[in-house]
Formats: C-alpha cells, structure tokens, sequence
C-alpha cells in the first residue's frame, strides 16, 4: 500500500485565503473553489460582483482538473486543437484554463478552479492559493 497525503481544512483555509488576496490584489471579482481528490466541493466562496455564472464555472473546472490530474487548460487546448469529440467526455464539465490540480509527491490532492476574468488570470489565482500551502 501507498501512503499518501490528503488536505485538512486548514490546508483549505489557507489556499482560499491566499487566493482571495491574490484577486483582491489585481482587483478581480471572481469564484473560488476547492475540491479533493475526488472533485468535492471542500470551499467555494464568489466575491462580490463576480459574474452569476462563475458560480457554476469554477467548481467545474476545479472538478476536471482534480479527476484528471492536470491543468483543465489541457483539455481547452485539446478542443480548440480540433478533437471537438472530447467534448463528449463522461463528468469533464470545466474544460476551460482556470483549474489546476494540487499535487505533492506525484498524487493530486484536490484542485483549486476560478472563474470571473481572463482565464490566464484565472489560473493565476488558483496557482497563487496552491503556492500557499508550499506547493
């Protein structure tokens, strides 16, 4: 059997926190939200002014980056590249830069995904939560 690491709540706290601040600092109304392993909602938190439907976007897309142990901007990519047939992909909903996967020791932890301004921006936030924690 392996051992491997999980997040704790204060793991969470601590990501949201950090990326919060990072979109409070570039003055970025977005949804943050973090989930495990298994893509479970763990916080969600939308800032004032963010767009209604990045409540529904950001969740997805820390869901997509979560179950597929990578950025969801990999499976933006694969679209736009042409495979238009992966858009038929069982519970891939967040297909959009914006999700990125917290991964320690090569296993994904949960995903942090946000929503409300340029996706490269988006992505910024999430990585900026994730670097909190030391990773």
């Amino acid at each position: 059997m392996k051992t491997q690491s999980s997040l704790e709540l204060s793991d969470v706290k601590t990501i949201a926190a950090a990326a919060e601040a990072e979109a409070l600092k570039n003055n970025w109304a977005v949804s943050i939200a973090i989930v495990d392993a298994g893509g479970h909602l763990l916080h969600f938190a939308r800032m004032d002014e963010a767009p209604a439907i990045s409540a529904h976007i950001a969740p997805a897309k820390a869901h997509t980056a979560a179950l597929g142990r990578r950025e969801s901007k990999v499976y933006e990519d694969v679209i736009n590249g042409g495979r238009y047939s992966f858009l038929t992909a069982p519970t891939v909903q967040g297909m959009l830069e914006g999700g990125v996967p917290i991964m320690k020791d090569g296993f994904c932890l949960g995903a942090v995904g946000v929503s409300g301004v340029k996706s490269n921006e988006d992505a910024q936030i999430a990585k900026a939560g994730i670097a909190a924690i030391g990773l």
